[in-house]
């Protein structure tokens, strides 16, 4: 047996019937604000649906709603480089 086959074989299956959910916010013009996530809570993408929608995409996908996270931030209260999140760029001027 060869390194890569041993290797291998002690990485654990995804299970990609799990599906995750973690609302970020939502919006007064209604639209919830969420990452979703498959197999694995910490691989995830940001979403963005109105509510109707998003009920039912919770719904379809079966999916496991997580408790919101909580902010990593530095000793004089800024935000970690890793917490950056594409609604930020709402934010951000960019030149």
């Amino acid at each position: 047996m060869t390194d890569s086959t041993s290797l291998l074989e002690r990485v654990p299956a995804l299970d990609t019937s799990r599906r995750f959910v973690r609302i970020r916010g939502e919006r007064g013009n209604g639209f919830v604000e969420f990452d979703f996530a498959i197999g694995e809570p910490e691989v995830f993408v940001e979403l963005i649906l109105g509510r109707v929608a998003f009920a039912e995409f919770c719904v379809t996908n079966k999916v496991e709603l997580l408790p919101p996270s909580e902010a990593t931030s530095s000793d004089d209260g800024e935000k970690s480089d890793w917490e950056w999140r594409l609604a930020d760029a709402t934010k951000t001027r960019f030149k």
